[in-house]
């Protein structure tokens, strides 16, 4: 099995009297280089209690990824009649993950035409989510 830094290392559930489930997740932190082990505590959706972090980024980080995860999409685009048959594409923002697979099929339909400059713009406001996809080189 494959390490993945953003995935979820591990979820246990356990109660805390009162019939009441809670549950248990750890985190690899990408906040910042540390990779600190974030591990919070649910009651239900709530967040209980966040630890293991060393700075306020993972506190975030955790916060974030439970409530709305979202990313950075990066992928290539055909080009014609340039020196390179794609051109390297990102959002310059992140976008909600349940939008990534959408956007990168939207992504496939777009052929271009050399010659493509970097930071042009190659699809407006992608999946609805207000994102542009921009070019990250110049194919000429």
């Amino acid at each position: 099995r494959s390490w993945n830094r953003r995935r979820i290392l591990q979820r246990s559930r356990f109660h805390c009297g009162k019939d009441e489930l809670m549950e248990k997740r750890e985190f690899v932190c990408i906040g910042c280089p540390l990779g600190c082990n974030v591990t919070v505590e649910l009651e239900g959706t709530a967040i209980r209690q966040i630890s293991g972090n060393t700075c306020p980024r993972g506190a975030d980080y955790v916060t974030k990824e439970l409530t709305d995860p979202r990313r950075i999409v990066t992928s290539l685009v055909r080009v014609h009649g340039g020196v390179l048959p794609v051109v390297s594409v990102k959002t310059p923002a992140d976008i909600p993950k349940d939008k990534i697979a959408d956007c990168i099929r939207e992504l496939k339909k777009i052929e271009l035409q050399a010659p493509v400059h970097m930071g042009e713009v190659i699809a407006e406001n992608v999946c609805g989510s207000g994102v542009n996809v921009v070019a990250t080189r110049t194919v000429l």
